[in-house]
């Protein structure tokens, strides 16, 4: 097994491979407010998206013109195959683990909150 990778680094990869040629940080942070309802701050996003590059599973580039009314041009992402492999990897440990426990976890968020001991 290789190298663990944390929840935002894996939502942050699952998301610049969904957004392919258009991963830039707000872009990003848009598509995890869509797909998850989170709320991640851009120093979180570009910390981590900066830790992904350095282990080489992200590679990152300045696009060549600036937004209109931004005076920064936008550093966008693109998912390496070792970031695409340890992605791959992490995921099919969780699907495992998680196998035949959703009913499981249907059961008990269905049962009624007991009372607070006194």
């Amino acid at each position: 097994m290789g190298k663990h990778i944390g929840s935002l680094e894996q939502l942050l990869m699952f998301a610049v491979a969904r957004l392919a040629d258009k991963a830039h940080g707000a872009a990003l942070r848009a598509e995890l407010s869509r797909a998850t309802g989170r709320a991640v701050s851009p120093g979180a996003i570009y910390t981590t998206m900066e830790r992904l590059e350095r282990q080489g599973y992200v590679v990152s580039h300045l696009a060549d013109e600036r937004p209109l009314g931004s005076g920064r041009r936008r550093r966008f992402y693109r998912l390496q195959p070792d970031g695409a492999r340890a992605l791959a990897e992490s995921y099919r440990s969780l699907e495992s683990l998680a196998e035949g426990v959703i009913p499981v976890l249907n059961r008990i968020a269905r049962q009624l909150n007991p009372e607070p001991a006194p």
